[in-house]
């Protein structure tokens, strides 16, 4: 079989056709996320979301990202090239599927977030890629050390030839997992999603003719280019740096990290620093450094700009290799997303300095993750759960940061406590937001939230958290977020991140607040005494912080 040959630039199209078909392919990610969502069987994707879709060119360059979640992206962008590395392009035929994970030889950010790729022919010639991504809440129970210990590594392989299913390679996949179920129901929404995915995109060449779509593909990377360009023309040229630290309970004491931003007419260069790579699961790959970077300076510059490759050509991010922030082999990875949410804060740090308008204070830096596993007393087999947890907004130029929110490069759903305990041996004894936990100012930081769970049935957990010492900054003269917190109850310990249950033994989790923006003096008296209506703050802070005598 053939690659498409398409020219590397568009042909001249009018500027209402390359609209209706970027409109259209946005369509298709987003409807192929949806049927993976509506035909998926684990709670962590029916429920949670957790989950993304995109098409690619060719070349393995994105065309178009559903509105899911940011850190996908790392593992996308990695894929379609690895598989074009691997695989030659002469041998795939229609209905191949290649399956990957991995963080090294898989184009992957980590273990579970499983890839499934898929080549679209048009006339017997690749002319796309269907991609999608779920997490797989499965690898619990594992060390962190390095990539070996933290689940089943899948380089780039034929899941599907030729539309036949490769049972062997499913059989070993499902061997080692511990919920088997729950993958092969999982894998299968996948598959159904990037069959939509194809079907979609063969019915758009045939409405307009195959060289009109991709000419309005490479058409649309040209415009999101031209748009990132525009934006950062728009800031003011300079050498911006911000740092911080990063705490987590998988190591002793605090890391530190920066950034250093160079504005020069429509590029920017991002040069990040970091100590060297941990035996823990924090580090990040280059991927998802970028995925974070792209997310974060699109999101200050032009909410607007297309979510395809184009975005990323006058950005230029750098760092040394073997660190944090750019791990090589064999570094886990497992937790990358706790460090990926510190750098998108330490990133709006630095840009706060370009544009302060056009940034929020610090949000939480956290995507804090509770992960249980047991076994049930009906029949033995082996169950896990896992949840991720908002935490506080940072606040805005104009508003109150958000209460309990998921931020940054994570997007996914706090699951509904009746998903959970009908489902699960837990109980969820209180689900409630933080009072006091934003930072103050002239507009609040978000709130945090705390989560407390009870075991119904003797089962462990393990909990990913940070900004347990540090705190959310605040931006021109706002105030600091509460930190995180775990609260053990009678009887439970927790060994850095990790705790057996007995049934009938609860803990909970407390997560960070934000940072507040601008002077807490200028907030409105009216705010002030809403805040007090609802509980938010307290009598005391509205008298010595914000001078409004009650």
């Amino acid at each position: 079989m053939t690659i498409d040959a398409s020219p590397g630039t568009a042909r001249d199209l009018d500027p209402i056709t390359v609209e209706v078909i970027g409109a259209a392919l946005e369509s298709i990610v987003e409807e192929t996320g949806e049927a993976l969502v509506r035909a998926s069987y684990s709670t962590n994707i029916k429920e949670r979301r957790d989950c993304s879709t995109a098409l690619f060119d060719t070349q393995g360059r994105t065309l178009c990202q559903a509105e899911h979640i940011p850190i996908h992206l790392g593992s996308f962008i990695g894929v379609v090239p690895k598989i074009l590395e691997m695989h030659k392009v002469a041998d795939m035929q229609p209905g191949d599927v290649f399956v990957g994970n991995d963080a090294y030889v898989g184009g992957g950010t980590h273990l579970p977030d499983i890839v499934l790729a898929e080549p679209i022919f048009v006339e017997g010639r690749i002319t796309a890629w269907t991609v999608n991504l779920a997490h797989h809440a499965d690898f619990a129970d594992r060390g962190h050390a390095h990539i070996y210990q933290e689940g089943l590594r899948i380089p780039p392989v034929r899941l599907y030839r030729a539309g036949e299913l490769q049972k062997d390679i499913l059989d070993l996949i499902l061997l080692n997992c511990q919920v088997p179920r729950e993958r092969l129901s999982d894998l299968r929404a996948q598959m159904a999603a990037n069959r939509l995915g194809v079907q979609r995109f063969q019915a758009l060449c045939a409405k307009y003719g195959t060289d009109i779509v991709l000419s309005a593909g490479i058409a649309l990377l040209d415009y999101a280019e031209r748009k990132m360009r525009a934006g950062i023309a728009t800031l003011p040229d300079g050498v911006y740096a911000f740092a911080d630290v990063f705490e987590n309970p998988e190591i002793h004491g605090e890391l530190p990290v920066s950034v250093e931003i160079t504005i020069a007419g429509d590029e920017m260069r991002l040069h990040f620093e970091s100590p060297p790579q941990v035996r823990a699961g924090i580090n990040m790959t280059y991927t998802a450094l970028l995925a974070t970077a792209y997310y974060i300076v699109k999101s200050v510059v032009d909410p607007t700009i297309l979510p395809n490759a184009g975005l990323a050509r006058p950005l230029t991010v750098t760092a040394p290799e073997g660190t944090l922030l750019n791990c090589v082999h064999p570094a886990a990875v497992n937790g990358r997303v706790q460090t990926c949410q510190r750098m998108s804060d330490v990133i709006l740090g630095a840009l706060a300095k370009a544009a302060p308008d056009r940034v929020t204070a610090c949000s939480n830096s956290a995507c804090t993750v509770a992960t249980f596993v047991g076994q049930r007393k009906s029949d033995g087999s082996i169950w896990v759960y896992l949840e991720t947890m908002g935490g506080g907004a940072g606040a805005r130029p104009t508003k109150d940061g958000l209460d309990g929110v998921h931020v940054h490069v994570t997007n996914t759903s706090n699951l509904p406590l009746e998903a959970l305990e009908q489902e699960y041996p837990l109980t969820l004894l209180r689900y409630e937001l933080i009072d006091g936990s934003g930072g103050v100012g002239t507009f609040r930081g978000g709130m945090g939230l705390r989560r407390t769970y009870r075991a119904d049935e003797d089962c462990r957990v393990r909990v990913d958290i940070s900004r347990l010492r540090s705190r959310s900054w605040g931006l021109l003269g706002g105030g600091e977020g509460a930190n995180g917190a775990i609260v053990c109850g009678p009887g439970v310990t927790f060994q850095r991140d990790q705790a057996t249950l007995k049934a009938g033994q609860w803990f909970e989790v407390v997560t960070p607040g934000a940072g507040g923006y601008g002077a807490p003096e200028q907030r409105s008296k009216g705010a002030v005494e809403r805040d007090l209506t609802e509980s938010v703050i307290d009598v005391v802070t509205a008298r010595d912080v914000y001078g409004v005598q009650i």
